[in-house]
């Protein structure tokens, strides 16, 4: 059974587009590592009104997501995305999780 994660993160003003051709182009190695993590059904959405990202995804076990902070490829993506978003000293984006309160199977 696949487990469900979504959360928030915040786009700077001005960077819609820019943020949107980045993900267009997203690095290989960055998306392969996301898929060895088991993440699947990954999808990323903006309100455009207040430019907060929401971002859902699957994976069969979230635990395997603890251990992206750590890689190498993960903490170049931040530090490549952390001039259009909200992000912490350490480069990772500010993010909010969401909890489930409804889920029609």
């Amino acid at each position: 059974m696949m487990q469900r994660k979504a959360f928030k993160m915040f786009l700077l003003p001005g960077f819609e587009a820019e943020y949107k051709k980045r993900h267009d182009e997203i690095w290989p190695e960055l998306s392969e590592l996301l898929k060895e993590v088991g993440i699947q059904n990954y999808s990323i959405f903006l309100d455009e009104e207040t430019l907060t990202l929401f971002a859902y995804l699957e994976a069969k076990d979230l635990r395997l997501l603890d251990g992206l902070p750590a890689r190498s490829i993960m903490q170049k993506w931040w530090a490549f995305m952390g001039d259009i978003m909200k992000a912490n000293p350490d480069n990772s984006p500010v993010s909010v999780n969401l909890p489930a309160v409804f889920h029609l199977p």
